[in-house]
């Protein structure tokens, strides 16, 4: 079978404190016999034996690092999402309370807590201080987006003797990761980055879900209802909803299925067309002619084709997109009024509500899981990888592995074909 290998330290000569937990005997996995299946089947495969694996996530019996003498980093990167805060408290807890760490520092402000001259002092963290934070959204580290200095970010990691550091982002957060391992290795430095997957929109390849999600699409299924609500409450009524998803359609694909009574959700993985007879206008106008009212949710990245942007980019490196909520709104109105037919549009973006919310308590369990394997994976000296669950299973996985697309709806998948049957929209456009 295939194997992804993952980045280690070196082999562990410490042996792991958590032999037994009460009566219970600790999990431990080996690197070469506790694997998981890529593949759930054996469709396209010419033999069992091509069939790729990954390495299970949990504790390792012997350490690399001393828990004794080891010093522990944190850092919350790009934009906010429910759990980050579960994230936190999960690692400070796993430290102390599993490993005997006692020194947990978290970076503030993202990758600029790692800069000295920015002058943010981190924080030392300890079970108690982080006993409620998951109560609460966004982080209590806060965030920032952009790249930093790398050689200065790692003379701090230096600085403050931190053997281990975890770095908590989307894929623009795990390539500063990357880049961080490449500087610690060039230095011939000892030290491990293990990066949690954060990322609102649920497109981390090779993992079933990113933390989060499940909390956002379930606040987004509350915006699904008003924008149903205020369209049944007009003559005419269209409720129309934009929700996260810059390149990937999985909120708004669960948020419609979720909260049913959508009639159209518009993703970036399939392009749709206004004009015309099989174009979403005269689709909405035989809609509202039959049913009276129509809700559309649409992800921020679909129908970048139709607008005009600067082709700039954002602090994050990623291409600025236009808006296509409002975009879609002028059209709407602008296309019934040229037709002298009512029109009572009402528009909804809760994007920033959606991300801010804590975390509810199926995303609690899940981030706390993470951290637990996150905690795991870095005390057994591996490195350059992120933890995740694929199959329901929590795996490791190398990070140049994940950071190389992005996860998408296949417009050929059960789910979106699940969508269009829920919706009863076109099929294709145009």
């Amino acid at each position: 079978m295939q194997t992804v290998q993952i980045a280690s330290l070196g082999q562990g000569s410490f042996a792991s404190p958590i032999h037994q937990i009460g009566a219970v005997e600790a999990p431990f996995k080996s690197d070469s016999e506790d694997r998981i299946l890529y593949a759930n089947s054996l469709k396209g495969l010419h033999s069992p034996d091509e069939a790729m694996t990954f390495e299970e996530a949990g504790p390792r019996e012997n350490l690399f690092f001393d828990p004794a003498k080891t010093t522990v980093g944190i850092v919350t990167c790009g934009g906010l999402c429910p759990g980050l805060n579960d994230i936190i408290r999960g690692i400070v807890n796993q430290c102390h309370r599993q490993y005997g760490i006692t020194r947990v520092y978290g970076f503030r402000y993202g990758y600029e807590g790692l800069v000295q001259r920015y002058g943010h002092t981190p924080l030392i963290l300890r079970p108690e201080s982080v006993s409620q934070i998951h109560t609460f959204g966004g982080t209590i580290l806060g965030s920032s987006r952009g790249q930093q200095p790398v050689a200065e970010m790692v003379d701090t990691l230096e600085d403050m003797n931190i053997d281990i550091l975890f770095v908590i982002g989307g894929d623009g957060t795990l390539r500063g990761a990357s880049a961080l391992v490449e500087e610690i290795s060039r230095r011939g430095l000892k030290k491990a980055v293990v990066g949690i997957p954060k990322t609102i929109d649920n497109d981390i390849m090779y993992l079933d879900k990113c933390f989060g999600f499940e909390t956002a699409f379930a606040e987004a299924v509350n915006a699904v209802k008003c924008a149903y609500t205020e369209a049944c409450g007009a003559v005419n009524g269209v409720g129309l909803l934009k929700l996260m998803g810059r390149d990937s359609g999985f909120i708004a694909c669960f948020a419609a299925l979720a909260g049913s009574n959508v009639d159209y959700v518009l993703i970036p993985e399939v392009p749709f067309t206004l004009e015309g007879t099989g174009g979403l206008l005269e689709s909405l106008r035989y809609r509202l002619a039959k049913r009276g009212q129509a809700v559309i949710v649409v992800a921020e990245g679909a129908g970048q084709d139709l607008l005009q942007t600067d082709g700039g980019t954002d602090a994050s490196g990623n291409k600025r997109y236009g808006d296509i909520g409002l975009f879609l709104k002028d059209q709407i109105n602008a296309f019934f009024k040229s037709r002298r037919m009512e029109v009572n549009l009402k528009y909804i973006d809760p994007s920033y509500i959606v991300r801010s919310v804590p975390a509810n308590a199926q995303d609690n369990v899940y981030c706390s899981r993470l951290a637990q394997a996150a905690v795991h994976a870095a005390m057994a000296g591996k490195t350059d990888m992120l933890v995740g669950r694929w199959h329901g299973a929590f795996i490791h996985l190398p990070l140049q592995m994940v950071t190389c697309g992005r996860r998408k709806v296949d417009p050929n998948s059960e789910l979106w074909h699940a969508v269009l049957e829920s919706t009863g929209q076109p099929a294709r456009w145009g």
